[in-house]
Order: structure tokens, then C-alpha cells, then sequence
């Protein structure tokens, strides 16, 4: 596995360039409880990208904007909703405009037409950013929407990988 020129697999790696092109959604949302939604979006940018405040605040203003949320900025996590925290985790892997996109159930907090609407935001972003982004999810037809490739796993094995019309033409 090959990241922005750094071999995963090498023994020696410099895990902080890769930290730095790979952003990261988890089910859980590792915000910093206090520190407002706008500086949670905001700290990577300024002390791993050297990005300016105004430029980090602009940036954060920006994606908050694509997850529907902006008017959240000023409130600290524990004021909003889960499915709130998960679009604020979202919106701070994008601040950082990695080369790739890893999403652990990315939707699962999302009730369902917000979950429909995220995807849709996601699948725009990725079209004008074109990066990579790999969805990891339990729902087959989110799969389908989501992929371009699709790999279906079970007991730690792959046992089918292919386009999504390959998927279901021949599960």
C-alpha cells in the first residue's frame, strides 16, 4: 500500500506524512469537548497544514456549510446530536483535503433523510475533488450507491470484489 510515495508495509515510515494525506470517520467522533465545532475544525489545519486562522476558519465555515450545519459552529459537542457530531467529523476530515477518504459507517447516526442527503454531498464532493474514498458499511444498498468498486467481506476474507453492476448481476 502505496500513500503519497510512503509504503505502508516498508519497516521505516514516516507515519506522520501519511497521517497527514489520510483523513479518518469514525463511528465515534473524537471531538474535542472544549473547544467549539469551528475550532474542532480548525486545529489540524492550523498546526499540521500551517494553515492560517482565517484561511482554517474559512475552510471549516465551508465544509460545515456542505454538511448542513453552519449555525452549529459556535456550540461545543456535547450541545449537539449525535448524528450533529458525526456531520461535525465529517466536515473536519474535509477540512483537511487528504488524498484519501477512509469512512467507518460514516451514516449510521443519521436519521434516514439526513443519511440520504449526506450521501449525496459525499458523492458530489468526490466528484470535484476526485479522491479517494473507501466506505466501509454494513448496508448493501449504501454500497451500491456509494461504490465504484465494491468488496464484500466475511470472516475477515474477501470473497467478492467488483463494480456494483457486477455485484448484483452476480451476487
Amino acid at each position: 500500500i502505496v500513500i503519497d510515495g510512503n509504503t505502508l508495509t516498508d519497516k521505516v515510515k514516516d507515519i506522520n506524512a501519511v497521517r497527514r494525506e489520510v483523513g479518518m470517520v469514525f463511528q465515534n467522533f473524537n471531538l474535542f469537548p472544549h473547544m467549539t465545532i469551528v475550532k474542532n475544525l480548525m486545529i489540524a489545519q492550523q498546526l499540521v497544514r500551517n494553515t492560517s486562522k482565517n484561511d482554517a476558519r474559512e475552510t471549516a465555515m465551508f465544509y460545515l456549510e456542505r454538511v448542513k450545519i453552519p449555525e452549529q459552529a459556535q456550540k461545543y459537542p456535547i450541545q449537539l446530536s449525535g448524528g450533529q457530531q458525526q456531520r461535525v467529523a465529517i466536515a473536519r476530515a474535509l477540512c483537511m483535503k487528504p488524498e484519501i477518504m477512509l469512512f467507518d459507517e460514516p451514516f449510521s447516526a443519521l436519521d434516514p433523510l439526513i443519511r440520504r442527503e449526506m450521501q449525496d454531498e459525499l458523492l458530489r464532493l468526490q466528484s470535484v475533488v476526485r479522491k479517494t474514498m473507501v466506505f466501509i458499511t454494513h448496508d448493501f444498498l449504501e454500497a451500491i450507491k456509494m461504490g465504484d468498486h465494491i468488496a464484500i467481506m466475511k470472516d475477515g476474507e474477501f470473497v467478492q470484489i467488483g463494480t456494483p453492476e457486477e455485484i448484483v448481476a452476480n451476487p
